[in-house]
């Protein structure tokens, strides 16, 4: 009679020595509705996108000086953008959304500075 009790009461303070986290707790399984995914990490961004924001930034400037002052020349310098956007930025909105908020910058900077044509 005596062993059962000391092999309960060692098992009791084993148990009570473990803590909650050694006790195995049955939880209801989640339906695959309430997993969550794991959160996507931000693409790293390539080494150059600094040189290109700057780039957006000064075709932006030449497109408004086109429009400011046309020429007979053939460069239209939009499309000129629009094309290396849809070259580097092809599955990146997020990228392409920030090289065309450079090339707007530019666009605006000049355009509140230089109102009319002037000569060279």
């Amino acid at each position: 009679m005596i062993r059962p009790t000391i092999f309960l009461s060692l098992f009791l303070s084993m148990l009570a020595a473990a803590g909650p986290e050694g006790i195995a707790h049955a939880q209801p399984s989640k339906p695959a509705s309430e997993a969550r995914p794991p959160e996507a990490t931000p693409p790293k961004p390539a080494p150059y996108d600094d040189k290109l924001a700057r780039l957006s930034e000064i075709l932006g400037a030449v497109q408004y000086l086109r429009t400011l002052c046309p020429s007979s020349g053939p460069e239209d310098w939009r499309s000129s953008m629009s094309d290396l956007l849809a070259a580097d930025t092809a599955n990146e909105p997020e990228r392409r959304q920030r090289m065309t908020a450079a090339f707007n910058r530019g666009y605006r900077s000049f355009a509140a500075i230089h109102t009319s044509c002037t000569r060279a």
